[in-house]
């Protein structure tokens, strides 16, 4: 029986040993082979742009190289529900944002995946303020005007968006109905066809990503009246905060970050966060992010998994209160 109990210990403590020194090989020879960086958005959009520059820095500094693959589908549920199950060896790799790491969650019931647990943050990369924009002819000057015209004559203007559930078509959703106005929503199957029935005059107005409004403003084809953030973009410094109008209590922006499956290796995980890290001070990265009207988020290590539960604490409870619905 002694013999018994320590052949079973011997055995144990191998395997022990053994799988211990397969993941300790695993986290020093880490990367041994390409990252593949999960862009869960179809080719062409910001969260693509942005992933396709992180992973080109990326492989600036890691020796196997990163590459982009984008897994589309689902308003991002297909990509991001394919990295909560793929391999915790830190080869596939998600990139995440305020959409499918918060908002779906706020939306779906039978959401495929947990944000909060079924990934590690490894770094946040950049985040974005809304603008309020309105079409160029819109008779308004700012966003006090714009209320007063549209309380005038309620449900007769209208505000777009990339689709039901986008952050356009939510955060809209939320501002709108603390300003007190009523709007009519019109989803579009992308921002760009928003843009054209604003220019084309049929579509009144946007709240959306200053990335994507920015040019059809410096170009005088819409006009913005105040933007989301809690400080003034640099970009747009004579555009007020919407705090700063006190109309209503708006303050948000559309972040990314750098995603990998729970259960990561600490090791590799440790290697990833040094690399963004890297990639957050590098001077084309940041004058990239600028130009697009954005700002490099730096999140120390020991915060990101609290950043995150902040934002899903924050919005999901939010979206319910103003009982918004994607179906």
């Amino acid at each position: 029986m002694i013999k018994r109990n320590y052949l079973i210990n011997l055995i144990i403590w191998t395997c022990c040993f053994f799988g211990a020194h397969v993941s300790w090989a695993q986290e020093t020879d880490f990367p041994n082979r390409p990252i593949r960086l999960i862009v869960p958005i179809a080719p062409g959009g910001g969260t693509d742009i942005i992933g396709r520059k992180v992973a080109q820095k990326l492989s600036d500094l890691l020796p196997q190289g990163v590459f982009v693959e984008n897994k589309a589908g689902a308003g991002s549920l297909i990509g991001t529900e394919f990295v909560a199950k793929a391999p915790s060896d830190g080869y596939t790799l998600l990139v995440g944002g305020l959409f499918n790491m918060v908002m779906n969650k706020a939306l779906m019931k039978n959401l495929p995946y947990d944000p909060a647990k079924d990934f590690i943050p490894l770094g946040y990369i950049s985040s974005y303020a809304f603008v309020v924009s309105t079409r160029a002819d819109l008779p308004v000057n700012n966003l006090a005007e714009m209320v007063k015209l549209m309380k005038d004559k309620p449900g007769q203007y209208s505000f777009g968006s990339a689709g039901i559930g986008t952050l356009q078509h939510v955060w809209g959703t939320i501002l709108l109905n603390g300003l007190g106005l009523d709007l009519i929503h019109v989803p579009f199957k992308g921002a760009p066809q928003a843009y054209q029935e604003m220019m084309a005059g049929r579509l009144d107005m946007i709240f959306d990503n200053i990335s994507a409004c920015k040019g059809y403003i410096q170009a005088g084809k819409l006009k913005g009246l105040a933007v989301s953030s809690e400080k003034r973009s640099a970009v747009f410094p004579q555009l007020p905060t919407v705090n700063e109008t006190s109309l209503t209590k708006f303050t948000g922006e559309s972040w990314f970050g750098i995603f990998a499956p729970a259960g990561t290796p600490a090791g590799v995980v440790a290697k990833l966060r040094q690399a963004l890290i890297m990639v957050n001070k590098d001077p084309e990265f940041v004058a990239l992010v600028e130009k697009d009207g954005g700002r490099v988020l730096n999140i120390p290590a020991a915060e990101q998994q609290a950043f995150l539960l902040d934002e899903i604490n924050r919005w999901v409870p939010m979206v319910s209160k103003n009982n918004i619905k994607v179906d």
